[in-house]
Parts: structure tokens; sequence; C-alpha cells
């Protein structure tokens, strides 16, 4: 192949050479290839991830700070021989070009004192800088949206870019409704694969549980409380409450104890790119432009979207509470209150 060895760059050029056949032809590549802008604690360890799960032939790490971007790529190259075949090198936006998949984890982690505004603002300037330099080469790829506050770095590429609302997925509440599901797993004693529940809204403090749309090993949460549960619904509302500021503050609390949250959030961006590498259909909590549902427009939250290899299929607009109506409701406008004091 064209690389050498450790993550360092490719002898010609950036990227591998384009292999073509004994008639001049292009031979198509045996795999995806997934570009990572970012490789900071998130970037780094959604590489480690892919790599792991053997879902891209080739992985690029981009970063203003290269070293960085070459030492992280040597580290997991180094142990590609323990996993399938992987060439995960560091690189330029050149080499984001043929990109299947280009993952957005640019931006700077919240610091004491600093307000949403300003995280905001910070994180929206940077990636208006990056967002054409990438897109000049990697334009018919779909982006997943990292970057937080994720709800508004979603919507601030969608208006300064001509990429269309389809291939810009935002990784949303995702993590929130994988969380949820653990959490009410843990709590009736289930495997969470048996339980299916969402959270909502906003990545963050105005999140929303739809509690009518949970179900438990198939059954309408409520029936299942008051029919099946152990507990035989004796746990009465404050529990949920529990259960919902648990999910709310988890990765506060993670911050907390370690400083930064990375693991959790490199799952469920592989989960996203499972579904885009293997078109599989699925539907899942990720922010997207939103068109009407619920009567909310232009603005990028969380519902259930139908995510395949072109991205962003549909929406799905399941029946909730008039009063659950009103909780997304107001994380829209929670939403559109920041980007209203933005400049984007």
């Amino acid at each position: 192949g064209g690389g050498s060895a450790w993550g360092m760059k490719p002898q010609r050029g950036n990227a591998p050479p384009r292999k073509f056949d004994s008639k001049g032809e292009y031979c198509m590549r045996k795999g995806k290839k997934i570009t990572i802008l970012g490789a900071g604690n998130v970037g780094a360890s959604i590489a480690y991830t892919l790599t792991m799960d053997g879902m891209a032939s080739e992985i690029v790490l981009i970063d203003i700070n290269e070293k960085k971007a070459r030492g992280e790529a040597a580290d997991i190259l180094q142990g590609t021989p323990f996993s399938a075949p992987v060439n995960i090198y560091a690189g330029g936006y050149e080499d984001a070009a043929d990109s299947d998949i280009v993952i957005v984890t640019v931006g700077m982690a919240r610091k004491p004192g600093q307000t949403r505004i300003d995280l905001a603002q910070a994180n929206v300037d940077i990636v208006k800088s990056v967002m054409p330099q990438i897109t000049r080469f990697a334009h018919d790829a779909v982006y997943v949206v990292v970057s937080n506050p994720v709800d508004i770095i979603t919507y601030a590429i969608l208006k300064t870019t001509d990429l269309s609302e389809k291939q810009v997925i935002g990784s949303g509440t995702m993590l929130d409704s994988a969380r949820l599901r653990a959490r009410l797993a843990a709590h009736v004693g289930l495997n969470s694969k048996n339980v299916h529940a969402y959270v909502f809204g906003e990545h963050g403090d105005t999140s929303m549980i739809p509690w009518s749309l949970a179900t438990i090993a198939g059954i309408e949460m409520d029936r299942y409380c008051t029919d099946l549960c152990d507990k035989h619904n004796m746990c009465g509302k404050e529990e949920l409450r529990e259960i919902e500021e648990d999910v709310r503050t988890a990765g506060a609390k993670v911050i907390a104890l370690k400083g930064a949250t990375y693991y959790a959030i490199a799952m469920a961006v592989r989960r996203i790119c499972e579904c885009i590498v293997r078109d599989t259909d699925s539907v899942m909590t990720v922010s997207a432009m939103l068109h009407n549902q619920y009567g909310m427009q232009d603005v990028c939250l969380s519902l259930p979207f139908v995510v395949g290899a072109q991205g962003i299929r549909r929406s799905i607009i399941p029946p909730i509470t008039e009063e659950e109506v009103a909780a997304l409701h107001k994380s829209a406008d929670a939403l559109k209150e920041v980007i209203a004091q933005l400049k984007i």
C-alpha cells in the first residue's frame, strides 16, 4: 500500500495512492474510509473503537496538532495485528478525499466559569473555519457531528456549508438514550436490550424523556409496572424523576470523577457509523434539522430518525402526550435562544 509504518503519512503525497488495473481503470476500495477531525480524547477513542470493530479499512486522523494525531495513529496502528486490517494514519484535509464518513470532534471542552454561550460561539467559530477545508475534499461523505454543543454545531454546519440535511447527523441523544435504557434495565432487573426508551430534544439540560413511548420486554412501561414488576407499581413517580435526573447528569458526574468523557460517546458514534456503513435503516435518536415535527422547525435536536448509507433517510414522529410535546418545545426554544445570540 503506500503507507509508511506506525501512522506516519504515506510516502506518495499524503493519502495512499489509488490503485489501477492493467487497463488503467481505477479499482474500487475494498473497504470503507472514515476521516476523524480532531485527535483529542474523543477523536482518538473513536479511532480506536472503529479499529477494533474492523468497520473501516482506512482511517485518517486530522488535527491542528499534527504531532498528536501522528502519535495516536501510530499507537493504534501498532496494535492492528490483533484486529482486522486497518490502515490508520495522520494526514491533512486533502487526505479526506473519497471518505465515506467524516466524524467531527473538533472544538474546546467547557472550562470552569465558562458560559454555554461562550463555549458555543468558540466552537462554532472553529467549525466554521474547518468545514470549508474538509468539504472541499470530502463533499459526498456523511458527516457525523460529535463536537459540543452538538445540536448547535450541527445547525451551524448546515447553515454555513452546502451539505445536504441528510448528510449531517449530530450524535445527539444517542448516548443519553443508552444511559436511560441501562438505568431502566437495572431498575427492573433485565438486560438493556429488552428495554426500549428514548431521550428527545437537546443533548443537554433541557432534554426530555417521553415515558409514554417506553417499553419493557415489548410491553408498555405503565402496564409492565402495574402487572408484572416485582415492585408492583410501588416505586412511584419519584423513582422515574430520579432516573431522569441520573440520565441528565451522568456525563457531568463522569467529568467530575475523571475530567472528561470519551469511551461511551465513542461507542455511540461506532453504532451510528455501523448504520451508515451497513445501510441498516435503523431508528436512532440523532440530531438533525427539523421540518415541522411536533410543530418545530429551523432547529436541530434529537428525535427518532432512520439512518442508512446516505445518512438521514426520514424522521419518525411517534404519538406522545401533550405534556411531552410541551417539554420538547421548551427544549427547542432553549436551543433557539442560544442560536439567536450567536454569530453563525
